[in-house]
């Protein structure tokens, strides 16, 4: 019994994150310590596993977000952007959806087109694991697996100052 009502607290916490509305920033804030990312297992929306460790090697964007969140819904379009300058740059981006199924995510898309990954965690494992204050949040892991910058709400990401600090992860 109180196993179950500690998770249902947890999520209640979760779905409670407030939406960060902090003003468009072209500035990504350097991980101190840089700690070693998480790894995790997640589905995306065409129930494809995706696996953190997958990636190693190349510069990983996690972005963690919901559709109820206006800022998230603000700054997809510019994520989309940017993944199309980036998609054949040694980059991947994943965007973490935070407590939400496969339909609500897919018709959600109608409106806001992305052709990178949906993530589902729908039990709020993965962002129990990430200092996530508030939605949305960006990790930025460099090739090495190691978090190297993090940006707390909203972004321009196809920002040129944005996409080359990026870049400068693969060199």
């Amino acid at each position: 019994m109180c196993r179950y009502l500690s998770r249902y607290l947890f999520f209640l916490c979760v779905l409670l994150i407030p939406c960060v509305s902090i003003a468009q920033s072209a500035t990504l804030h350097p991980v101190k310590e840089k700690p070693a990312a998480v790894n995790f297992e997640l589905l995306d929306i065409d129930e494809i596993q995706h696996k953190l460790s997958d990636y190693r090697g190349k510069v990983v964007i996690i972005n963690f977000w919901a559709t109820w969140c206006p800022p998230c819904r603000f700054e997809l379009p510019s994520m989309e952007r940017a993944w199309q300058q980036l998609k054949d740059k040694n980059v991947v981006m994943l965007a973490v959806n935070i407590g939400e199924d496969a339909d609500t995510i897919f018709t959600f898309t109608a409106d806001y087109s992305v052709t990178f990954p949906l993530l589902m965690d729908k039990n709020s494992k993965v962002i129990k694991s990430y200092p996530v204050v508030g939605l949305p949040t960006t990790y930025i892991v460099d090739p090495t697996g190691h978090l190297a910058y993090k940006a707390i709400g909203t972004r321009e990401w196809d920002d040129p100052k944005i996409i080359r600090t990026i870049l400068d992860l693969n060199q």
